[in-house]
């Protein structure tokens, strides 16, 4: 009675239960931790400075791009200058 029937698939259970536990750990070390990719705000390029803020980095890929004059791109790097 009972033997055979649903206790060889009980190991599938346990197996799930398990990796469960293992993936709820995961995200709570990575909520308490900030997550796995450093900000670039805060990070250090390699040389030791630090590194650039997003909104330097979206004016550089602006200018790279041809959206800005040189005048307007030297403007706006003044006014990022200024705020921080």
């Amino acid at each position: 009675m009972g033997t055979g029937c649903g206790m060889g698939w009980m190991w599938i259970f346990w197996l799930l239960l398990v990796l469960g536990a293992v993936l709820l750990i995961v995200l709570a070390i990575r909520a308490v931790g900030g997550g796995l990719r450093p900000d670039t705000t805060t990070s250090s390029r390699h040389d030791g400075r630090p590194g650039r803020s997003g909104a330097r980095q979206t004016l550089d890929e602006r200018y790279a791009r041809g959206e800005l004059t040189t005048e307007e791109y030297r403007e706006r790097l003044q006014a990022l200058s200024e705020d921080g």
